[in-house]
C-alpha cells in the first residue's frame, strides 16, 4: 500500500496539468500513487496523462463525466485510491519540492491522525506577492497530535479540500465524501472536521495554488450560489446533531456566514434571486445561531444584524451606490470622436438584433480565413441571418460583390457592432467594443501555434514589446463565448496563452475545408489563375514574420535555388500579411502570390510546401503533400519568439539548414521520400486531428443556430479523408 493517494481532477486544465503532473512525479519521496480525473478516455485531459502513465506506473488514471462536477472527480479518485492517506490536488496546482518527504515526516512524529492540515501558498497568476491564508488558522496550532476542540477556529470550511492529507480509513469508516455539485469544499471541510479526533498541522507551504486569471469559476454569476446555502445548512444540521460544544460552533456559524454575506453582497455573483437567496440565508442564520452569539463589529457586523432581521431592504441599500457606479463603468464606450461614442452608446441602449452577424478577418484585411468560411457556410444553412463583413477602406475590393460590408470606423461599423448578436473574428475587435450581455463572441484564430502567443509572449521581450498592454489584450480575451481550435495541441496551448471563461470548441478551421472538398479541376482552375505552367512542379516558399527583423527579408536566394534545383519547378512566393504590399516580388519561375486573397487557394495550387516556422504548415498538412523545413535560424527564432514545442524533433518531413541543403533535398528526391513520408504521417496525426471538410458546418450549427453539442456532425477520422488531389503527384 503506498503512503499517499494524490487525485489531481483535471477538467479544464489540460494546458497547465503536465506542471501539476510534473510537481508530483518529480518528488524527492515516491512512495505514492498519482490518479489524474480525466473526463473522459478521448478528453484533452487523457491524451495529456495517457503519456504520463505509459512512462510511469504511479500514475493511474481514472474517468468522471464532467457532469458530476469537481465533487464527481474526486468522489471517483478517492474510490480509487489506495493508499494510506490521500491528498487532493487541483490539475493546475503543483506540489512544492519537497512536500511529500515533509508531509511523512510530520506524519511519522505525529502518527497517523485523521488530518493533517498544512499551509498553501496563493500565487497570482501574472503579478503581485504571494500570500498565504491558512498561516494565520494554523499559527496557534498545538505542537504535536491534537484534539479538534482544542482549536475552535479550525473548523475546517475556511482551508480548501487541497490544504490538509486525509488518513484514508477515516475518510471510509465515516463514509465522507465531496457533497454536492459548487461549494464542495466548504462542505466537504466542515464534514471532515467534524467527525475528527486526532489532527495536526505542518506549519510549511505544500501547494502553491496558481489563481486563475478569470478568478475562482464560483465566483461567476448564476444560480450555484444558492448551494452556498445548501453547504452550510448540511455542515450546521451536522454540527447539531453531533451536539457540537458552544465554543466549537460559534467559530463555525461565523466562518460560513462570513461566507454567505460576502456572495449576498456581491451584485454580480447573484444576477437574480437576490432577494430569495437573502429570505433563506437569513432563516439559516436565525435557526442555526448559537445561543448569546455576538456578531462582529463594524460593517461586517451591521450586515449580521440585517440578515438576522431579514431587513433585505436595508441590505440591498447598502450596496445601492456601489452597484450604480460599477455598472456605469462596465457600460462605458470608448470609441474616440464626440459623436461616434454618442452613436454608439445609443446603438447599445437598443435590443440585441437576433439574426445579425458581424465578422471580421486580420484587422480588416478582407475577405478572408475562417470568419469567411463561416460566413460562406452560414448563408447555405443560416439564410435567414443577416451577415455584415468588416473590412478596411483600402481591402473593399476584397469582398465578394454579393457580400454586405461596412468599413472600419464608418457609422454603419459602429452602428452593426452596438447591435449584433454574434460577432466572429480570427484576431480581435477593437478595445472600444463592449461586451453586451446576450451577445455571443466566436473567436476562430488563424493558426496552430508554434510559437508564444498571447500571455505566453509575456518574457520574452523582443516580441513582449511589440505585443503592447497584455491588460488590454486579456480584457479582449474575456468577451470571448467560444474559442476555436483544429487540433489538441491547439486547445492546450490556447488555454495558457488566452486565459479566460470562455469554451473551447474542438471543430477544426472552417478555411480548411477547402482542402476535403476541392476537386482535381478547382486546383486546376487555381493554378491557372495563379500562372503555374502546365506540367511544372509547383513549390509554395512561405516564410514567417521575424519579429527581431524589420521588413521583408526571405532568408534564400530564390533565383538561385531555382537554378540549383532545375527548370521543372516554379516557386511561388507567398511572404507573411504583414508584408503584403501589392508589388510583385517575383519574376521568371518565381511567381509572387503574397497579395492573392486565399491562402487556401495559394496551397491548393502548390505540390509541395517549402517553409520555415509559418503556421501554414499545420493546414497544407491537411493536403498530405511534402513540406520541407528550412531552418537557417531556427535557434534565434527560438530564443527571440519563443516556442511550444522543438520542431526539429517533430518536423512535418525533411529539414535543410543552408541553402545547399535545400536544394540537395529537391535534387535527390529526398523532400518526398518514404522517410519524409513518415515524418509528415506522424504530425498529420498529431495537428490534423480536427480538420476534415465540416468544421463550418459544426461551427454554425453550433453557435449560429444554437444547436446542442451532440447534434452537432462528428469529426471524420484521419484515415477516412480524402484530401483534394495534387496536379503533379500521386499521394502514397
Amino acid at each position: 500500500m503506498p503512503r499517499f493517494s494524490i487525485v489531481v481532477p483535471s477538467h479544464g486544465v489540460a494546458g497547465r496539468l503536465p506542471q501539476a503532473l510534473d510537481s508530483v512525479l518529480a518528488q524527492s519521496f515516491g512512495d505514492f500513487e498519482l490518479i489524474p480525473v480525466c473526463d473522459a478516455p478521448d478528453s484533452p485531459a487523457a491524451d495529456v496523462v495517457a503519456g504520463y502513465a505509459e512512462r510511469d506506473c504511479r500514475v493511474t488514471p481514472v474517468h468522471s463525466p464532467p457532469s458530476a462536477g469537481l465533487a464527481g472527480a474526486r468522489n471517483t479518485g478517492l474510490r480509487s485510491a489506495v493508499g494510506g492517506h490521500v491528498l487532493f490536488l487541483d490539475g493546475d496546482d503543483v506540489l512544492v519540492p519537497g512536500a511529500l518527504a515533509a508531509l511523512d515526516a510530520r506524519l511519522g512524529a505525529v502518527g497517523d491522525v485523521d488530518v493533517l492540515y498544512f499551509e498553501h501558498e496563493r500565487t497570482p497568476w501574472w503579478e503581485g506577492e504571494p500570500t498565504n491564508p491558512a498561516a494565520p488558522l494554523l499559527a496557534g496550532t498545538p505542537q504535536g497530535a491534537f484534539s479538534p476542540g482544542r482549536t475552535p477556529r479550525l473548523t475546517g470550511v475556511a482551508l480548501p479540500a487541497w490544504s490538509a492529507a486525509y488518513r484514508r480509513g477515516f475518510l471510509t469508516e465515516h463514509g465522507l465524501a465531496f457533497p454536492g455539485d459548487h461549494f464542495t469544499d466548504t462542505g466537504f471541510g466542515g464534514l471532515v472536521a467534524l467527525r475528527a479526533e486526532r489532527v495536526a498541522a505542518l506549519r510549511a507551504v505544500v501547494v502553491r495554488h496558481l489563481l486563475r486569471r478569470q478568478g475562482n469559476r464560483l465566483n461567476l454569476p448564476g444560480e450555484h450560489h444558492a448551494e452556498l446555502l445548501d453547504q452550510t445548512e448540511l455542515v450546521l444540521t451536522r454540527a447539531v446533531e453531533l451536539g457540537l460544544p458552544a465554543d466549537r460552533l460559534r467559530p463555525l456559524f461565523e466562518q460560513l456566514f462570513a461566507a454567505v454575506l460576502k456572495t449576498a453582497a456581491h451584485p454580480r455573483r447573484l444576477p437574480a434571486g437576490r432577494r430569495a437567496f437573502f429570505r433563506r440565508a437569513g432563516a439559516l442564520y436565525r435557526q442555526y445561531r448559537p445561543t448569546d452569539y455576538q456578531p462582529p463589529g463594524g460593517s461586517l457586523g451591521v450586515q449580521h444584524r440585517l440578515l438576522a432581521a431579514g431587513s433585505y431592504a436595508a441590505f440591498r441599500a447598502l450596496r445601492a451606490a456601489n452597484r450604480r457606479a460599477a455598472r456605469a463603468a462596465a457600460l462605458l464606450p470608448r470609441p474616440r470622436g464626440l459623436r461616434t461614442r454618442l452613436r454608439y452608446a445609443a446603438g447599445l441602449r437598443l435590443p440585441l438584433d437576433e439574426n445579425l452577424v458581424v465578422y471580421c478577418a486580420y484587422w480588416g484585411r478582407g475577405y478572408a480565413c475562417n470568419p469567411a468560411a463561416i460566413h460562406a457556410k452560414a448563408r447555405e444553412l443560416a439564410p435567414h441571418l443577416r451577415s455584415v463583413f468588416l473590412v478596411e477602406p483600402d481591402a473593399v475590393d476584397s469582398v465578394p460583390k454579393d457580400v454586405e460590408y461596412a468599413v472600419i470606423g464608418s457609422r454603419t461599423y459602429w452602428q452593426v457592432l452596438a447591435r449584433a448578436k454574434y460577432l466572429v473574428n480570427n484576431a480581435n475587435f477593437a478595445d472600444a467594443v463592449v461586451k453586451r450581455r446576450g451577445s455571443v463572441h466566436l473567436q476562430t484564430q488563424h493558426g496552430t501555434p508554434l510559437k508564444k502567443m498571447g500571455a505566453d509572449q509575456a518574457t520574452y521581450p523582443v516580441v513582449a514589446a511589440a505585443t503592447g498592454s497584455f491588460t488590454k489584450l486579456l480584457a479582449r480575451v474575456d468577451r470571448w463565448d467560444y474559442n476555436l481550435t483544429s487540433n489538441r495541441h491547439s486547445t492546450q496551448m490556447w488555454e495558457k496563452a488566452f486565459p479566460g471563461a470562455h469554451e473551447t470548441l474542438e471543430y477544426g478551421y472552417p478555411r480548411n475545408d477547402v482542402y476535403y472538398t476541392a476537386s482535381a479541376e478547382d486546383v486546376a482552375r487555381v493554378r491557372k489563375e495563379l500562372g503555374v505552367p502546365d506540367g511544372k512542379k509547383a513549390l509554395l516558399y512561405a516564410p514567417t514574420h521575424r519579429d527581431h527583423a524589420t521588413g521583408f527579408a526571405p532568408g534564400l536566394d530564390l533565383a538561385e535555388f531555382c537554378e540549383a534545383i532545375g527548370d521543372e519547378y516554379v516557386v511561388l512566393l507567398r511572404a507573411h500579411y504583414f508584408y503584403d504590399q501589392g508589388a510583385s516580388r517575383g519574376g521568371g519561375r518565381i511567381i509572387d502570390v503574397t497579395g492573392h486573397r486565399s491562402s487556401e487557394d495559394v496551397c491548393l495550387a502548390a505540390d509541395a510546401l517549402i517553409t520555415d516556422y509559418s503556421s501554414i504548415m499545420f493546414d497544407y498538412a491537411n493536403l498530405d503533400r511534402p513540406i520541407v523545413v528550412y531552418a537557417d535560424d531556427w535557434e534565434v527564432y527560438r530564443e527571440v519568439r519563443g516556442v511550444y514545442f522543438d520542431l526539429m524533433e517533430s518536423p512535418p518531413g525533411r529539414v535543410a539548414r543552408t541553402p545547399e541543403e535545400l536544394a540537395a533535398v529537391f535534387r535527390d528526391g529526398g523532400w518526398a521520400d518514404e522517410s519524409a513520408t513518415a515524418l509528415r504521417a506522424a504530425f498529420r496525426e498529431r495537428f490534423c486531428q480536427f480538420d476534415d471538410g465540416r468544421a463550418a458546418e459544426r461551427v454554425v450549427r453550433r453557435v449560429l443556430l444554437e444547436e446542442p453539442p451532440e447534434s452537432v456532425p462528428p469529426v471524420i477520422p484521419l484515415a477516412e479523408r480524402v484530401p483534394a488531389p495534387a496536379a503533379t503527384l500521386v499521394r502514397s
